[in-house]
């Protein structure tokens, strides 16, 4: 029962949080691709990469600690529902590059930022 408040309550910061950034989606325009989403997306793979090398550096995150931030924080904020949903919604407006570009972009931001994350934390 702990372990889910635990994840329960990071979620529901990661989820305020995501709520707060993807509001960029308002405001910040290119090719018609969801900027907010994508900022989420790749700040998250940030943050886990960072948390993954930690936890593997040493013990400074408990089991516990590592719920919270990686399953409930991490997993509240990042988006990879609303990705998808997004994705579809521009391959039925006929916005099939943007869709590519959309995806590639989220992909490869994502996976650099992980190992950004992770070689960041090794730094430590």
């Amino acid at each position: 029962m702990k372990q889910l408040l635990f994840i329960g309550l990071g979620g529901f910061i990661g989820t305020i949080a995501r709520f707060g950034v993807s509001k960029l989606n308002l405001y910040w325009h290119f090719l018609s691709i969801p900027m907010g989403t994508l900022m989420v997306n790749v700040l998250g793979s940030f943050l886990i990469g960072i948390l993954v090398g930690i936890s593997q550096k040493s013990d400074l995150l408990s089991p516990d600690l590592r719920l919270f931030l990686m399953v409930g924080v991490c997993g509240g904020f990042t988006t990879f529902s609303s990705f998808s949903a997004e994705n579809l919604m521009l391959m039925q407006n006929g916005q099939f590059l943007t869709a590519f570009i959309y995806t590639a972009s989220s992909l490869l931001l994502g996976f650099l930022a992980v190992y950004l994350g992770f070689f960041s934390a090794n730094l430590l």
